[in-house]
């Protein structure tokens, strides 16, 4: 690898801000806050969504029709009755 080029790649400290949920990874992201996790001081990285809390993946996803699009796709192309 070329020196100097690339960006500094360092352990980060993600907090998932709908859950709470901390876990410690690596990213080339800078943060003004810290905080201390097991004797190192890492930067504090805030997300407002990740897969602890997104609908698709803890199951609580539904879909939203408000204009009615869905049930009128389902009535043209659902399955004929015999």
């Amino acid at each position: 690898m070329k020196p100097d080029i690339h960006p500094d790649y360092h352990k980060v400290l993600f907090v998932d801000n709908a859950t709470g949920r901390e876990w410690v990874s690596r990213s080339t992201l800078k943060s003004e806050k810290t905080k201390e996790v097991d004797g190192e001081t890492l930067p504090v990285i805030r997300l407002e969504i990740s897969s602890e809390s997104h609908p698709f993946w803890t199951g609580q996803q539904h879909s939203v029709d408000s204009e009615g699009r869905v049930d009128r796709f389902r009535k043209r192309y659902g399955k004929k009755k015999s």
